[in-house]
């Protein structure tokens, strides 16, 4: 059941008790100037308010075409009032046929779509109603319902909207909570094994030397990486956790730091970010060697995220840049460039000979518009630009 059930239900009971209301007034007055006209205005009102009932529970039926019936058929009912009434119009009072029973399709229209849509709906029924006081015998016109119908229709909106984010909230939250637990039982498992046999050929690798060193050597980059991954909480649905992304590139040669709480961003633009740092860390590996230092820092501003690359190399020299972009390699410019600029973002290079370089990724954390979002569906379909190692 949905945070809307209420508020439906709540609709409904307003439905029946202002129905009584008007078929009451309708007794009272002896059915106005026309008793029969008046008392199948009541019993279409009545009809209605069981086939809405109905029809706003089920979830499936609930939608556009639903709230304009209903809306045309309280206009009908309201605009029925001066041939039920007729010269007794003026004299019986402001409310009409069909009484507070208008402001149903209000509330519908409110919760269904927020306030816009409730005053909206408020708007269109309040001018029926001023219609039908202004071509009335002396019938005094009065904004007080008016008044009342847009109050309603704005403030049940308002909070039917609020409502339905803190129930999304509550749906993440409860998605990330059990995603969490997930990825508990799982690390417990791992731990228990690969971790385990990780960390024993690591040892292993050093105490017999030789190549088997190196396997582990690889064995404990793979047995950090590992760990890490399994430290990084899960992002929300559609979005992606910066980190666990940069976390991948993290081995013996590489530091990642990443702050302790998620860097979430939509799952496009942290894609993007974190191959623009693999271009980056794969020109540290081929200018300054497979073995060279390199450190990952990421961090969340406002309203921006920052990603910098750092390596200990001999660093660019002045105009090597603008030589390799001369000469067709398109390395920097598309793989890093290239990509943060498809993103809002930008890029910055600070580098001087003997003191190694630095790559600064700025993007914005907001969601992207919809052209950055087909421009990096665009670099995509066109496949990996290609990384020259000369750039």
């Amino acid at each position: 059941m949905t945070i809307e059930g209420p508020f439906w239900r709540a609709i409904a009971v307003f439905r029946v008790a202002s129905l009584v209301y008007a078929a009451v007034l309708m007794a009272q007055h002896e059915g106005f100037a026309e008793p029969l006209t008046g008392w199948v205005v009541i019993a279409v009102m009545a009809l209605w308010t069981a086939a809405s009932t109905f029809a706003y529970s089920v979830r499936a039926l609930r939608g556009r075409p639903l709230l304009v019936i209903d809306m045309l058929v309280t206009l009908a009912c309201l605009l029925a009032t001066p041939y039920v009434q007729g010269q007794f119009q003026g004299q019986l009072g402001s409310m009409p046929v069909p009484a507070v029973w208008v402001a149903s399709p209000v509330l519908a229209w409110a919760v269904y779509g927020g306030r816009r849509l409730g005053a909206v709906a408020a708007a269109i029924v309040a001018g029926a109603d001023l219609w039908v006081r202004v071509n009335g015998p002396d019938s005094p016109v009065l904004l007080n319902g008016a008044v009342l119908l847009f109050m309603a229709g704005i403030v049940v909106g308002h909070v039917a909207r609020l409502a339905k984010q803190a129930e999304e909230r509550m749906q993440r939250a409860a998605e990330m909570e059990a995603a969490q637990r997930e990825r508990e039982r799982l690390a417990r498992g791992i731990h228990d094994s690969v971790l385990q046999v990780l960390a024993l050929v690591q040892r292993r690798g050093q105490e017999i030397g030789g190549e088997a060193a190196e396997l582990g050597r690889l064995a404990g980059q793979q047995e950090a990486a590992l760990r890490e991954l399994l430290a990084v909480r899960p992002a929300p649905t559609g979005s992606a956790d910066l980190r666990a992304l940069l976390m991948r590139h993290g081995s013996a040669q590489v530091t990642v730091s990443t702050p302790a709480t998620p860097i979430v961003l939509p799952g496009s633009v942290a894609e993007e970010v974190a191959a623009a740092v693999r271009a980056a860390l794969d020109n540290v590996r081929a200018h300054c060697g497979p073995e060279a230092r390199a450190w990952v820092f990421a961090e969340e501003g406002e309203g921006e995220v920052t990603v910098s690359v750092r390596d200990e190399g001999e660093g660019i020299e002045e105009g090597r840049l603008e030589r390799a972009r001369a000469e067709g390699r398109l390395g920097v410019a598309q793989s890093i460039e290239g990509r943060v600029a498809d993103l809002g973002g930008r890029v910055s290079i600070i580098s001087s000979p003997g003191e190694g370089t630095e790559v600064e990724i700025t993007v914005p954390s907001a969601q992207p518009p919809a052209s950055v979002d087909r421009a990096v569906r665009g670099r995509r379909s066109q496949g990996p630009s290609g990384r020259d190692p000369a750039t």
